[in-house]
């Protein structure tokens, strides 16, 4: 068992960009369930068009950088008020169900060949790159200390993602102290006593589910930059992963998402490198290759647990889970 690699990878992936990426989609997931009580779990749709605006926008339309991330901002909010209209609604579990097929027609879209001239289908989009690294304000060379030694380009990535983390969190801190977060926590404990106060709980709703999907569009064009756009990532698996990294850190917590992003990522890393080599030394009845895919069994059992002993997770309050029966 070679620990220091084992260890050195667990490391290296707290601080990658999908690490970052989930970060910012979990903050927009804490907004849409945590505290406006909505079971989205559509967000690889929100994730997938704020990529694929990001890429279509640069190498389609030749725009700027970050002019492609505003087309991204934008995609996300007619996507959600499109998704929003005819769903919100609705209650519970037929939710969540719409919004799994809506991320799924999502996906199927930029994966289709009729928009084949814009998303390379199946293929993908990539070499999307030269604007973003052309603005890296860091000198060449690589930097840093042990795991987390990068080249400029690698960390121009994360710290422009860290910053949007650092955004993302002040909004919600503050959207959450003001009097519209205390609305939408009313509605989340109960929508018919915020709608008799004379408050319209639709457009409550609607506005959280934009700006929950936004931070999710941000969080598929931070996962975009290093690397390419894939319409196989955004599979409904990738929502149940940023459930999980929610949940582990705490629904309705502001630094919850970004701690339970990190511990799930670290995680991840962890097992993909010490499962493999059980399995290698004898110690598992499997090959190296099923090992690794057994992380995810042993991360779904983890959801499981968690959510039937400590369902707020490492960072909340169960006084602010009253809504989840």
């Amino acid at each position: 068992m070679d620990w220091g690699q084992i260890l050195n990878n667990t490391a290296s992936f707290v601080l990658s960009p999908e690490t970052i990426g989930f970060m910012l989609a979990a903050i927009g997931l804490s907004i849409h369930f945590g505290y406006a009580g909505l079971l989205n779990f559509g967000m690889a749709g929100f994730m997938a068009i704020g990529a694929y605006s990001y890429a279509i926008s640069i190498l389609s339309f030749g725009l700027p950088w970050y002019v492609a991330m505003m087309v991204s901002i934008a995609g996300a909010v007619v996507f959600a008020i499109l998704l929003g209209i005819p769903t919100l609604r609705l209650r519970g579990d037929y939710l969540a169900i719409v919004t799994i097929a809506a991320a799924e027609i999502v996906r199927l879209l930029f994966q289709s060949q009729i928009f084949d001239e814009w998303t390379n289908s199946a293929d993908g989009l990539g070499g999307y790159h030269a604007g973003f690294r052309a603005a890296n304000p860091l000198p060449s060379g690589s930097y840093g200390i042990g795991p987390w030694t990068y080249t400029e380009t690698g960390w121009w990535v994360r710290i422009f993602g860290l910053l949007l983390v650092v955004v993302a969190v002040l909004v919600t801190w503050m959207l959450m102290r003001s009097p519209w977060g205390r609305v939408l926590k009313g509605i989340r404990e109960d929508e018919d006593a915020v709608r008799s106060l004379g408050k319209n709980v639709f457009l409550y709703k609607m506005q959280a589910l934009i700006i929950g999907g936004v931070f999710g569009a941000l969080g598929g064009v931070v996962i975009a930059l290093p690397a390419a756009v894939i319409p196989q990532y955004y599979l409904p698996s990738l929502t149940f992963f940023v459930w999980t990294a929610l949940l582990l850190g705490g629904a309705a917590t502001i630094f919850g998402p970004v701690l339970g992003a990190a511990l799930y990522w670290a995680l991840m890393a962890f097992l993909a490198g010490v499962l493999p080599q059980m399995a290698a030394a004898g110690w598992l009845p499997l090959t190296p290759t099923n090992a690794g895919n057994l992380r995810f069994i042993v991360v779904g059992v983890a959801l499981m647990l968690l959510v039937a002993f400590r369902p707020q997770g490492i960072l909340g309050k169960k006084k602010e889970m009253t809504f989840v029966k």
